[in-house]
């Protein structure tokens, strides 16, 4: 019964938000809220900065977009900054169909669905609020009842620009209806829906020979003919094309491209003069936001066909291209799963990345900047430090291609293969080198990839494989030490006597025989060798440690081997070197004795407990980086 008690509340919410008045009542709400009469791409572009911004080293991320597209940052904040802003600031823009272009399953139709999602519930916030002349199927801005003689002085009173002209309908029901008396008109707040088909249109492209342009425009009910007496009478016309219903909001035009001409022909008028052609009328004003998709491989066939010369002249292009950074690709993995009947299915940690380290190789292009491969480049886009490179290399980097990301493998073939990864294992858990596996044997069977390309995608598999190898063993490792945590804090504390015994110019005293003797330079070279500490950079380094031990002590806070992040990944890096022979015998034995298994039953509850895995994934694991460390 809650959920039905949540409909109730929801059907009583909207109640209380209905509004009906007459235009001269409409008109005081005017003057005290303005942005009621806001045109379609403002009322957008206020949706989308009502959800708030961040700005991050000159870069601006719109929360509306954070929980439905990742890795698009740049795309969105172009798309926001270069079309709505200026939309809605009655700025040339807003006369363009705004056209997103990019590869398939790139995104396109996500952000097009947030929008119409967005702005649905837009409409039922008072910053959101649209009042339409009631009774009217376009949903007609109540303004146009104001005659273009004043609108100059409702400019001066109110502020507000009146666009486009009263529709031939209501032109005919002020007269007959209410007597030339706008004032006393009707005006209702309305609420977008696609589903009510109120102020949100959707047009697909089917068999041209079948589609009627009806479908846009409205057409003629010959049924009231005889009752009006004529098909010029608006009465006996039915403004219920996506045009029509799609008035106020916005209006989305799913493969554009694919569409017949004279579909397209409508669109001319309607993006530069704001108004179409409807029936045996005068044109009609419509004030609608245009937003079309398509593939890169259509949008230059269009552009290549003189013919639609006029057309391309009023689209403004935004490319969508594929997310470049391995961080959001799972992300978008985790997304698809949780929508899908895969969500019980336990995937192991760092199954889903070595996936998306493979499409976003499948993605990258090869940098002519030396020193950079492919591996950097996916690192150094996801954020992370590569050695001798910097942000200003990664803006190099991105501006070198301007179509990077338009081609490669897309979200949809990986979880494809992943669903078949589960069908076929028959067991309630997955790890990376099942998806590895799935992913390869996809490849083999994928008919519109090229030799080239399934020869190059193979390498990134493997290249994949070899992250994923190194990700293993340093998590088998992480778990490991934390079974040896008193060797782990007893080596500490060696190296840490070394080290200031060697920065002070001391020496040290033999516990056992109490004799001097000279810091252990083997010993600290081995566990600094482990993150690469060369021999030039050892006296820097060693200083930096006592300087932070420094620190930790005038603050009165306890210095351990966690308290340094590349004295941690040292410490841990030289005990798991110590402990190779402990796994591989460990990880190998058919019958280990009971030191061995209550180890190997200490690391796999560490790797269920602390990095979630579960028991199956946890053993499978361990038997592979064994079987690594055994080669």
């Amino acid at each position: 019964m809650d959920i039905l008690n949540k409909v109730k509340s929801y059907r009583e919410e909207e109640r209380q938000l209905m509004w009906e008045g007459t235009f001269a009542e409409y008109l005081e709400i005017v003057k005290q809220r303005p942005e009621v009469a806001q045109t379609a791409h403002s009322r957008v572009y206020n949706m989308i900065k009502s959800s708030g911004l961040t700005e991050r080293d000159g870069k601006r991320m719109y929360h509306f977009f954070g929980e439905g597209i990742f890795g698009l940052e740049d795309a969105i904040e172009r798309l926001v900054e270069e079309y709505f802003h200026p939309a809605a600031k009655r700025l040339d823009v807003r006369k363009r169909i705004l056209l997103l272009m990019g590869p398939v399953s790139g995104g396109k139709s996500t952000i097009v669905t947030m929008l119409k999602r967005g702005i649905e519930q837009y409409s039922r916030t008072d910053e959101g609020a649209v009042y339409a002349i009631k009774g009217c199927p376009m949903h007609e801005d109540p303004l146009h009842f104001i005659p273009n003689h004043l609108r100059e002085d409702f400019f001066e009173e109110y502020g507000i620009r009146i666009e486009g002209s009263l529709s031939p309908l209501n032109t005919m029901r002020l007269e007959q209806e209410y007597d030339g008396r706008m004032e006393d008109v009707k005006v209702e707040r309305i609420f977008f829906s696609e589903d009510k088909r109120v102020g949100i249109g959707t047009f697909s492209p089917s068999d041209p020979k079948s589609q009627d342009i009806a479908d846009l425009t409205g057409s003629i009910d010959f049924s009231t003919i005889s009752e009006y007496g004529s098909e010029s009478d608006p009465r006996a016309y039915r403004f219920d094309g996506e045009l029509n219903k799609a008035n106020r909001g916005m209006m989305e035009f799913q493969e554009i491209l694919k569409c017949d001409e004279k579909f397209l022909w409508h669109l001319l008028s309607l993006t530069q003069e704001g108004n179409f052609k409807a029936g045996r009328f005068a044109l009609i004003s419509a004030d609608e936001l245009i937003i079309a998709h398509t593939n890169e491989a259509e949008y230059r066939s269009f552009i290549a066909n003189k013919k639609n010369e006029a057309l391309h002249s009023r689209i403004i292009v935004m490319p969508i291209p594929y997310n470049l950074r391995v961080s959001q690709e799972e992300r978008i993995y985790e997304k698809m799963i949780n929508e899908s009947d895969m969500a019980h299915v336990h995937i192991a940690p760092h199954a889903l990345r070595v996936a998306a380290i493979f499409s976003i190789l499948t993605r990258l292009k090869a940098s002519k900047k030396q020193g950079v491969d492919l591996v950097k480049k996916m690192r150094l886009y996801d954020g992370e430090s590569v050695e001798g490179f910097n942000q200003v290399d990664v803006e190099e980097l991105r501006k070198e291609y301007a179509d990077e990301g338009m081609n490669g493998v897309d979200p949809r073939y990986v979880i494809n293969r992943i669903s078949s990864t589960i069908i076929r294992k028959e067991v309630p858990a997955i790890n990376a080198l099942d998806v590895l596996r799935s992913l390869k044997d996809g490849l083999e069977q994928h008919a519109s990839i090229s030799e080239e390309d399934r020869e190059d995608f193979m390498n990134y598999i493997a290249v994949a494989r070899k992250e994923y190898d190194e990700i293993a063993k340093k998590e088998v490792q992480k778990a490991f030490v934390y079974s040896y945590e008193e060797s782990a804090k007893t080596l500490m504390n060696n190296y840490l006597d070394n080290v200031e015994a060697y920065c002070n110019k001391n020496r040290l005293r033999d516990p056992l025989t109490g004799e001097e003797m000279n810091p252990d330079e083997k010993l600290m070279r081995s566990i600094e060798e482990q993150i690469g500490i060369s021999e030039n950079a050892k006296k820097a380094f060693r200083e930096e440690i006592l300087i932070r031990i420094s620190a930790y002590a005038r603050k009165g806070k306890r210095f351990d081997y966690t308290s340094h992040e590349r004295l941690r990944e040292a410490i841990q890096k030289k005990l798991f070197a110590d402990l190779k022979d402990v796994v591989k015998i460990t990880t190998s034995s058919k019958t280990p004795d009971e030191s061995q298994l209550k180890k190997v039953n200490e690391v796999i509850a560490r790797l269920i407990d602390e990095y979630g895995y579960n028991s199956i994934s946890a053993n499978e694991l361990l038997q592979y980086v064994g079987s690594l460390l055994n080669r």
